[in-house]
């Protein structure tokens, strides 16, 4: 399989233009075009913004098959029910964008941000 024609496949699908997808994701049109095209293999943070803009979980732009594929049980892992996923498009989005600002802080301002919310968690 090839990323590009999953990637157009799925657009066509949902009856967006490259350009919609471009206003959506901030991604210029030509650089749609090309991944579309197989000229590009996009990251996986562009990746994730192309499903957001698309409005499906990730998985569907590498999983072809009828349903979710299913998951090996690995010890540790979370159950289909623990996952929490952004139900519409807007959600999503939210969640991609704090997961950006995530990436700009330093390792010790994750542990202070993250010492801080077990710690506010704990209080609930």
């Amino acid at each position: 399989m090839v990323i590009g024609d999953r990637i157009r496949a799925l657009r066509e699908q949902r009856g967006f233009s490259q350009g919609q997808i471009e206003k959506r994701t901030g991604l210029l049109r030509c650089y749609i075009s090309r991944v579309e095209n197989g000229h590009t293999i996009p990251s996986i943070e562009t990746l994730e913004k192309l499903a957001g803009a698309l409005g499906v979980p990730l998985y569907q732009i590498f999983w072809d098959g009828e349903g979710i594929p299913a998951l090996p049980n690995l010890p540790g892992r979370m159950t289909e029910g623990q996952v929490v996923v952004g139900d519409s498009p807007e959600q999503v989005r939210f969640l991609h964008r704090m997961a950006q600002f995530f990436n700009l802080l330093t390792e010790d301002d994750r542990e202070l941000l993250l010492t801080a919310a077990q710690r506010m968690a704990a209080r609930w």
